[in-house]
């Protein structure tokens, strides 16, 4: 069989403990022939790498990543097979699957008509096994839930934080007797243990609870480069070592530093304790979306109603969704009506009403009806499997100011130990007694800590990322939400942005005073149309009973409108720039027509080539403008932001719009294939642009802009195109989003300021002796923690509107 490879991967990390070991592993990763780019984030502890295909193996990944000195936990996954008859088919699928990239071990059982098999986490994804099964002759589906397996890996990091409990636990109860003749000695009481004593109750502490930390700084210094480890191992080992020797000599003349050591273990055990409970904190934002899957569906199979996993329903299949149930796949309804619950997708308040012909979103709460629906889209091709996807790789990413950080972190543990091999040099050479050097140069080791730094941004973005999506606003990527906070204007486009993206006909106006007939042939031509205005036309004459003429030749002009052929005329429906290229003159229709657009109508000309007299007459269409979009510019503008609205429509009705929301500056009359020019000079003016759209002739203005916003209503290359999504087509929702990216940018700012002055500081205290190994560990350890504490304040953010 031949190498199944990956464009792209991502896999939890075992192993790192500070922002030295992360940069080490992504600088690892990348030297790897193949690897395109590698991100590795401390606080997801993850690692996300892309490929050039067929270049590097997922295993081959998997071994740089333990040759690095880190590892990447296994998991197990649960099939259930069907088609085997006899053991020579449970042979052959095991070879089938023993051979894929990365797995570890694959048994199949003939008698369970079960497949167990054993990989590195995100190695080998579940659609690959179920591929390869198939390609085998058989049929596999997941034995376990998405949630379930979920289940299991929350039930392993339960486990390791009680384990992480009971050894602070047993490192509090050793480290108090040997830290309570200090406090005692405050109130004059001499309660000094024996040398033995100490050495008994700081030994376990130091190589078994503390054991941790040698095993990090060697993998570190095997790799090449130092971690926060390192400088734990050194500072502590150095206390711990003189006092075992002062010791074994006897005590004489010797001081014990057997309390610092133990205590400044268990001071960074509990920092990383709380750090770790705040990082799960900061992730809750996947667990909660993941949580929204249903487990289980209910599907209609052969006239059968039958219970299977979510995750097994395929596409056309009908769904039956009962009462107060969460609907389990994206689909449209083909029997039923109700209240639907979206908030927790799209971050609208309130239930929506639903009925036949309607789509629905998987995960979203079904009301008081019975609803039959047909799947169209399932697995991970689902709307709450791209935002979980979007998410992760959002807080997978790295900002541009990471870089910098990136690069402290590298050379962090070096400078650090230089500066506490001068501290002891600098206070023996001036006439202080060794005990004094090695005390300050001891709290330097002890007291500077990377992962404050290490932490600063991910953490941040973790936060910001998560609850941007819980309303309804999902960012791509941290270069998106950099971008987004430097941004000084904003441009709409008109049409399903600023306006309701449903126009009707209110006028229909025929040179011959057959209004009928010109509905008729103008909805005939249109038929093959998508856009808004075609859309409002069919709407109209199918409201008549127009019957629809074939059409053939069907061309569309972008900007302009189309040419169609039409129980033989040869049509052009368009705008008024379609009738100046085609010379054709508006006659005794021009006043009137002008009056309409006056008004903010937009006007569909219509022409037939194929006659002498090849006016036929216009339709005029209104777009209401959309709820909120007046507020949301004002809130825009409010921030010091200048609006723009770049449009093809007529500079009559797209002025009206204008008034109407209190737009800034009005582009019109654009053509498509001009509008990232026209954003292109707003950049060159000193604008930094974020431009909103929804439409497939804006994806090019999204991609031009610094910064490109899709309404969620919109197209899915818009979505695609853009660097953020807005999940409802909500206009207020475009100042939310700039104002989580504000929020979450400034929140990385006083990260990284306190991070830096911490150790800017903290170091120098440390070096003066200022400070002892006891109170430097303490205030290490809770520098992490404050960082990260200071992320989760971005779960208080709230819109402007509440």
């Amino acid at each position: 069989m031949s190498e199944i490879t990956l464009s792209s991967l991502k896999m939890p990390i075992e192993g790192m403990t500070c922002a030295a070991c992360s940069t080490r592993l992504e600088r690892v990763l990348n030297k790897q022939s193949g690897v395109k780019d590698a991100r590795v984030n401390l606080a997801a502890n993850n690692a996300t790498v892309d490929f050039d295909r067929g270049a590097i193996s997922a295993g081959e990944v998997v071994t740089a990543i333990s040759k690095a000195g880190f590892s990447v936990p296994s998991e197990t996954v649960d099939l259930l097979i069907s088609g085997m008859t006899c053991a020579t088919c449970s042979g052959r699928l095991e070879k089938v699957l023993s051979r894929l990239p990365g797995v570890e071990r694959a048994v199949v059982n003939l008698a369970t008509g079960k497949a167990t098999v054993t990989a590195p986490s995100g190695v080998v994804s579940l659609e690959l096994l179920i591929d390869s099964v198939a390609k085998a002759g058989f049929v596999a589906e997941p034995a376990a839930t998405a949630a379930e397996q979920q289940a299991v890996l929350e039930a392993k990091a339960q486990q390791r934080a009680r384990r992480e409990v009971i050894q602070l636990v047993i490192a509090i109860v050793l480290t108090l007797p040997l830290a309570m003749p200090m406090l005692l000695m405050l109130f004059g009481i001499d309660a000094t243990l024996p040398a033995w004593w100490q050495f008994a109750l700081a030994t376990p502490v130091q190589f078994w609870l503390g054991g941790r930390f040698y095993e990090g700084a060697f993998k570190s210094l095997r790799g090449g480069t130092g971690n926060m480890d390192v400088l734990v191992v050194m500072g502590t080992s150095a206390a711990w070592g003189l006092s075992t020797w002062v010791t074994l000599a006897g005590g004489a003349g010797g001081h014990l530093y057997f309390e610092a050591a133990a205590m400044v273990i268990t001071l960074v055990l509990f920092g990383k304790w709380m750090e770790g409970r705040a990082k799960r904190g900061a992730a809750s934002a996947i667990r909660a979306l993941m949580d929204l899957r249903p487990e289980l569906a209910q599907v209609e199979r052969d006239g059968v109603l039958i219970e299977i996993p979510a995750e097994s329903v395929a596409q056309d299949e009908i769904v039956i969704v009962r009462p107060g149930e969460r609907v389990p796949v994206d689909g449209v309804i083909v029997e039923g009506e109700s209240q639907l619950d979206e908030s927790l997708i799209t971050g609208e308040s309130l239930p929506v009403s639903r009925g036949v012909g309607d789509t629905v979103t998987g995960a979203s709460v079904n009301g008081e009806g019975m609803l039959r629906i047909k799947a169209t889209t399932v697995g991970v091709e689902s709307t709450l499997s791209r935002i979980i996807r979007l998410v992760e790789n959002a807080q997978a990413s790295k900002a541009p100011v990471q870089k910098m950080v990136d690069q402290i972190s590298a050379v962090f543990v070096p400078v650090v130990a230089v500066i506490s091999l001068f501290t002891f040099l600098g206070w023996w050479l001036i006439g202080n007694d060794l005990q004094t050097a090695f005390l300050a140069a001891v709290s330097v080791l002890v007291i500077a800590c990377p992962c404050a730094l290490g932490l600063a941004t991910p953490t941040a973005l973790m936060v910001g990322t998560g609850v941007a999506a819980r309303h309804g606003v999902l960012i791509k990527d941290a270069e998106a939400l950099e971008r987004a906070h430097h941004s000084n204007s904003v441009v709409f486009d008109k049409t399903g942005t600023l306006t309701q993206g449903h126009p009707s006909v209110e006028r229909v106006v025929a040179v011959d005073g057959n209004d009928a007939r010109l509905l008729q042939l103008t909805a005939s031509a249109q038929q093959g149309s998508e856009h808004p205005l075609a859309r409002s036309v069919l709407d109209r004459s199918q409201l008549g009973g127009l019957s629809l003429l074939p059409v053939t030749e069907f061309t569309s002009l972008p900007g302009r409108g189309l040419s169609a052929q039409v129980d033989g005329r040869v049509l052009l429906v368009g705008n008024r720039r379609l009738m100046q290229e085609h010379n054709i003159g508006l006659g005794s229709l021009g006043p009137e027509a002008d009056g309409l657009e006056a008004e903010g109508r937009t006007l569909m000309w219509v022409t037939d080539n194929s006659a002498a007299e090849k006016l036929l007459g216009f339709i005029a269409v209104s777009d209401p403008v959309k709820e909120g979009a007046a507020e949301a510019v004002a809130e825009l503008q409010r921030r010091g932001l200048l609006t723009v609205m770049l449009t093809g429509d007529n500079r009559y009705a797209s002025q009206m719009v204008a008034d109407a929301v209190g737009i800034d500056q009005v582009i019109s009359e654009v053509l498509p294939e001009d509008k990232a020019s026209e954003i292109e000079k707003l950049k060159q003016a000193g604008g930094v642009v974020a431009m909103v759209g929804d439409g497939i002739n804006d994806a090019p203005a999204l991609a031009v802009a610094d910064i490109g916003i899709a309404m969620g209503t919109g197209t899915d290359v818009a979505m695609h195109t853009a660097g953020i999504t807005l999940m409802r087509g909500d206009p207020l929702l475009i100042a939310d989003a700039l104002s989580i990216s504000y929020a979450t940018y400034n929140k990385i700012k006083q990260n990284l300021f306190w991070a830096l002055i911490y150790n800017l500081i903290a170091i120098p205290l440390a070096a003066s002796g200022a400070l002892n190994p006891v109170v430097a560990g303490a205030a290490m350890a809770m520098s992490s923690v404050s960082v990260v504490s200071n992320s989760l304040l971005l779960r208080r953010w709230r819109s402007s509107r509440s």
